[in-house]
C-alpha cells in the first residue's frame, strides 16, 4: 500500500467513524437495533450532493443534511412510539421508504458527480475530518454525561425502571434517533463531498460497517470512560478500513473488491468472538 492509500483509508475510516458514533448511541446506549442508518447515511449524500450543485454553500449543505437526517430518525421514532411498531420493523420501513425520498431528491438521477464543484475538503482533509469527529466526540460525550444523557442511558439500562422514575421514555428515544440518524447524515455528506459523487446506494452496508467499527473499538479500547468509548468509535473504524484496504491490496490473499462484504463478515465474527474486559476509567 502506498502512503495515499493509506491516508485515503483514514479518511474513509474518519467518515465511517461518525457514523460509528450514531450506531453507538442508539445500539449501545439506548439499546435500540435501529435500521434506519443505511436511508439516512444515503440521503445526507443526497441532500448535500443535490444541495452543491444547486449552487449551495458546502458547509449549509452539511447543515441541512443533518436536519433531514434527524426528521428520518424522527419518523422511526414515531413508528416505533406512537404507532407501537417494532424498533426492528420502524428502521426497516423507514430506511426502506428513504430510498424513493432520496431518488426523488436526487432528481431521479441514481448517481451525481461533484467533480469540479466546491466542497468543505481543500488540500488537508483529513485535518478537517479529525476537527469534525473531535468536535462530534466532544459533544457526544458531554452530552451523555448531562442530566438528559443519564436519562437517554437509562432508557439503555431499563426501560420499565426508567419508566417508573418518571422519565418520559418514547420523547427521548425520539429524540435519541433524532440525534443518531443527524449524526450518520452528516457523515453522510461528508462521505459524498470527500469522493465527489452522490450515489441513491451509498448507504448500502452502512449498518454493518458502523457496528464493525464499535466492536473493534471496544476490543482495543474496553474503557468505562464515556470519552474513550465515544472516540473508540473513530479509533475502531479507521483500523476496519485499513484492514480492508490491506486485505483487498495484498497480491498474498487475492481479494478483490466484490470480497468486501465477505471480509467484513469475517471481520465481525472474529471480533464478537474475542472477549471483553472491562478497564477503569483513564480520562
Amino acid at each position: 500500500m502506498t502512503l495515499n492509500e493509506i491516508l485515503m483509508s483514514l479518511e474513509i475510516g474518519f467518515i465511517y467513524g461518525i457514523v460509528a458514533i450514531g450506531i453507538y448511541l442508539t445500539f449501545r446506549v439506548m439499546d435500540f437495533p435501529d435500521l434506519t442508518c443505511d436511508g439516512s447515511f444515503a440521503l445526507g449524500a443526497a441532500t448535500t450532493g443535490t444541495l452543491i450543485k444547486w449552487g449551495f454553500n458546502p458547509w449549509l449543505s452539511l447543515l441541512i443534511s443533518i436536519l433531514t437526517g434527524m426528521v428520518a430518525g424522527i419518523l422511526t421514532g414515531l413508528l416505533y412510539a406512537r404507532f407501537k411498531v417494532t424498533n426492528l420493523l420502524a428502521g426497516i420501513l423507514i430506511g426502506f421508504m428513504l430510498y424513493s425520498v432520496n431518488l426523488r431528491i436526487m432528481g431521479g438521477i441514481p448517481n451525481i458527480s461533484l467533480i469540479n464543484n466546491e466542497t468543505i475538503f481543500g488540500q488537508m482533509p483529513l485535518a478537517i475530518l479529525i476537527a469534525i469527529g473531535l468536535i462530534i466526540c466532544v459533544l457526544i460525550a458531554y452530552l451523555l454525561m448531562t442530566d438528559f444523557g443519564l436519562s437517554l442511558r437509562s432508557i439503555g439500562q431499563n426501560k420499565r425502571l426508567a419508566q417508573n422514575s418518571g422519565i418520559n421514555v418514547n420523547l427521548l428515544t425520539i429524540i435519541g434517533l433524532a440525534l443518531s440518524n443527524a449524526i450518520i447524515a452528516l457523515s453522510g455528506a461528508l462521505f459524498s463531498q470527500h469522493q465527489g459523487f452522490a450515489d441513491v446506494g451509498s448507504g448500502v452496508g452502512t449498518v454493518i460497517i458502523g457496528l464493525a467499527a464499535v466492536m473493534i473499538g471496544e476490543k482495543i479500547m474496553p474503557y468505562k470512560s464515556i470519552l474513550v468509548q465515544i472516540t473508540s468509535c473513530i479509533v475502531g473504524s479507521m483500523i476496519y478500513r485499513l484492514f480492508i484496504s490491506f486485505a483487498l491490496h495484498s497480491d498474498l490473499l487475492g481479494f478483490t473488491t466484490s470480497d468486501l462484504n465477505f471480509i467484513t463478515g469475517i471481520m465481525i465474527i472474529i471480533i464478537m468472538y474475542i472477549p471483553t474486559q472491562k478497564r477503569s476509567s483513564i480520562c
